[in-house]
């Protein structure tokens, strides 16, 4: 059964600590100034792609309704915020009764994104939309990070499956994330039994270097292993001398051999070595997989290589050189007054240095050619234009404060691979360039 986002707690209390302590001063100082039940409008984007990244992609929205529903001050969360007084006791009356009960609107997991793309949409009162920014972003930065990186990767793949092995590389809990961010994005598989257990993820594994140190003779450590997982099982042959290591791997498991793992050495040459070595052997059937430090750009150099499969690890869980998503969570429309019909007014942060904003609640379509490709992403305030009517990207995730968008984690994962296939060509691309298609404002009355 899968399990993905099926509303299953996260492994702490709450997460509303999950946050940073000036959310909760501006929501004291605007409960003394009486603007905290302003309707108010927040949205996240990003003002920029990474460099030389082409598009983004979408990942972590369902950990964030999750974090949302579990978003509760108990009695140990306001006992710490009165014992480290950051708030008062008015304060903490009003969050030991928080309970979300706005709207959320945002891209679908696995869809792709641009600069200014309005990726999420919180909408509520200004108290209980300003507590989430913390959370919300520290999800989507990462994993819209990772599943980036994932996604690269698996355009340089191809058809050869993926294997997410980074857990030992981050942190604990990261490594989860990372597991399901990366399924998002295209890998098949991951070795993070956490993961598995907590997304559905299929997990795969067989054994290590030190199993092989363990044992006094190499044929006996492929002997132990066949023994017990069977002929079809990987067998690690580059612990002593691979060309060794192979034809003993043959002898023990016969030509019904599962696959060798490679985790060392000049993998192209090595690859074609090996696989001539097999085929002479008679295990034509068995695969070769590839560890070792791999990125997008050594998955595409071997592209060439009789290689079977990929296992990823460190490059993918820091996503490959880009760890955040720089994504934002800024307040762009608020109403004038605590009226639940007083009409919204945008709002925009203006500034030197890049840091400015558009005001106005947002849509966002993504305009087609005549081959169905994409080739603008259109966001704007007011009414959408006809033409765009039945391409709009965002989709209502949260209703009253009820989570009505949840999914099994394969509907992003092939919704992921539907919204690539749609990207100009260039798309997939590994050398630097801007967004593979220009965003586009279109401005009008921003509505209430």
């Amino acid at each position: 059964m899968n399990t993905a986002d099926l509303g299953l707690p996260v492994d702490v209390p709450s997460t509303a600590l999950f946050t940073d302590q000036y959310e909760l001063t501006m929501l004291r100082a605007a409960l003394k100034a009486g603007t905290a039940e302003r309707r108010s409008v927040f949205e996240v984007f990003t003002r920029r792609l990474p460099n030389g990244r082409r598009y983004g992609v979408v990942a972590g929205t369902g950990r964030v309704l999750d974090a949302v529903a579990n978003f509760r001050f108990d009695n140990g969360v306001l006992g710490f915020l009165r014992e480290r007084q950051i708030v008062d006791e008015e304060t903490l009356r009003w969050l030991a009764d928080y309970r979300f009960s706005g709207d959320v609107w945002g891209y679908p997991e696995g869809e792709v994104y641009f600069p200014g793309s309005p990726i999420m949409r919180v909408e509520g009162t200004f108290a209980e939309c300003v507590l989430l920014e913390t959370v919300i972003l520290s999800i989507l930065n990462h994993d819209s990070a990772i599943a980036a990186a994932a996604s690269r990767m698996a355009s340089a793949a191809g058809d050869r499956p993926l294997i997410e092995m980074g857990a030992r590389r981050t942190h604990e809990l990261s490594a989860v994330a990372a597991a399901r961010a990366a399924y998002v994005g295209g890998f098949a598989t991951t070795s993070d039994l956490a993961a598995g257990f907590r997304y559905g993820i299929p997990t795969v594994g067989t054994s290590a270097h030190a199993f092989t140190l363990l044992h006094d003779r190499e044929r006996d450590a492929f002997q132990a292993q066949v023994d017990t997982l069977g002929r079809g099982t990987t067998l690690l042959v580059d612990t002593y001398d691979v060309t060794e290591a192979v034809r003993t791997a043959v002898e023990v498991a016969g030509p019904e051999l599962g696959a060798v793992r490679i985790d060392s050495g000049d993998l192209l040459l090595v690859a074609h070595r090996v696989r001539q070595q097999l085929d002479e052997l008679g295990a034509t059937g068995t695969k070769i997989i590839v560890t070792s430090d791999l990125d997008e750009y050594a998955i595409a150099s071997l592209a060439a290589a009789p290689v079977d499969a990929y296992g990823v690890g460190t490059q993918l869980v820091t996503g490959s050189g880009h760890p955040t998503a720089s994504m934002v969570y800024k307040l762009v429309a608020r109403a004038e007054s605590t009226d639940p019909k007083a009409p919204l007014v945008p709002v925009a942060k203006k500034s030197s240095g890049g840091k400015t904003s558009i005001g106005g609640r947002k849509w966002a379509a993504r305009r087609l050619d005549a081959e169905g490709i994409a080739e603008a992403e259109v966001v704007g305030t007011g009414p959408v234009p006809a033409e765009l009517a039945d391409r709009q990207l965002l989709v209502q995730l949260i209703k009253g404060g009820e989570v009505i968008a949840r999914e099994p984690l394969d509907i992003p994962r092939d919704r992921h691979i539907a919204a690539r296939a749609n990207l100009p060509l260039s798309a997939t691309q590994l050398s630097r360039g801007e967004p593979v298609i220009p965003t586009e404002y279109v401005t009008g009355r921003s509505g209430s």
